[in-house]
């Protein structure tokens, strides 16, 4: 059992910056995500878009303004849980939180921060027999290691950057796969101009193959995968040979555990108040998207507006004999000592 003071629940930049804003009133606080990473949607979305939104940062794409995050909370060292869900969240005897995620790890918080946007976003997969049991032995969401589709067939699923990313290092180079063959429902991408074009030019070259379809089965033979069938644009059948399988499919949300925690919802939301975006439960407070508000509004910055005044109602909450004075990082010697500057 893992104790903490604060436990938030999503790790994209509104989860980030509340670890940020929880360190500034001195408590400390773990993370867990469910994706492999952190950034959430900003990052698996617009990791490599850009965003002219962000206070005081006229240009930055997601992935950036996720690693400036992450250096911002570096003071605070935030322990941060990653591939694992929360699945329960129960209210404990002494008026703490009791929360378990899919992988068992059970932590008791005096307060939740959920953050977790529309929900916990999770891989894409497939909805074909026998995926399940093929999962991290012949297919995979991302590379092992650099060598491992070395001398493979090997298939890539998906039409954004990523994808095509994985075409063109898996195609030539000292850990070349044997062929490589990207496979996409059309012939449309959502990736950057010059990969798409880069990928044509390795298929006109022949060092690498593109097939318009859709999965339809796994194909093995002695507990390994040997091939995908697919459903071609001209509406047939067609066999490809794939030792090693790719997604590159990206994430999609989905709400989960989270409806069946008891907690009030509306639209899939939760309610908070706009002092310091509580919700009703006591102790747990709803961040970014998920929260719903008069008002409302789903941008980034709207988030770690509500992120603020969050921390500032967990501080008030949790040292109610103690006055929470509004301090500024630019004169105060207590903050510059938690940021450890001089």
């Amino acid at each position: 059992m893992i104790q903490t003071e604060a436990l938030i629940i999503g790790a994209g930049p509104v989860g980030l910056f509340q670890a940020f804003q929880l360190g500034l009133q001195g408590i400390r606080c773990h993370i867990v995500d469910a994706l492999p990473q952190t950034g959430g949607q900003c990052a698996e979305l617009y990791g490599n878009k850009p965003i002219y939104d962000i206070p005081g940062i006229p240009l930055c794409t997601g992935q950036e303004l996720i690693d400036q995050l992450q250096k911002q909370i570096k003071p605070f060292a935030p322990q941060i849980h990653l591939e694992e869900l929360v699945s329960e969240l129960k209210p404990s005897q002494d008026g703490q939180w009791h929360l378990t995620t899919d992988k068992g790890t059970q932590f008791k918080a005096a307060t939740v921060f959920i953050a977790a946007g529309v929900g916990a976003f999770v891989k894409r997969v497939l909805s074909l027999p026998g995926f399940e049991t093929l999962l991290g032995k012949d297919i995979f969401h991302s590379a092992p290691n650099e060598s491992a589709f070395k001398g493979q067939h090997l298939v890539i699923l998906g039409d954004g950057d990523s994808a095509l990313e994985a075409c063109e290092q898996w195609r030539q180079g000292a850990h070349a796969a044997a062929s490589v063959t990207l496979v996409h429902r059309r012939d449309h991408f959502q990736a950057e101009p010059h990969a798409i074009a880069q990928m044509r030019q390795a298929c006109a070259a022949k060092t690498m193959r593109f097939v318009a379809g859709q999965s339809t089965a796994l194909i093995q033979n002695n507990g390994h995968l040997t091939g995908l069938e697919i459903l071609n644009a001209q509406g047939e059948t067609e066999f490809l040979p794939a030792q090693a399988l790719l997604l590159c499919l990206g994430i999609s949300p989905k709400l989960g555990p989270l409806s069946d925690w008891g907690l009030a919802m509306e639209r899939k939301q939760l309610p908070v108040n706009t002092e310091n975006y509580a919700t009703e439960a006591r102790g747990i407070f709803a961040v970014g998207d998920i929260n719903t508000y008069p008002g409302k509004k789903k941008l980034i910055l709207c988030g770690f507006h509500e992120a603020t005044l969050a921390a500032f109602g967990a501080s008030a909450l949790l040292r109610p004999n103690q006055k929470t004075i509004l301090q500024y990082t630019t004169t105060s010697t207590h903050l510059h000592k938690l940021l450890g500057v001089s």
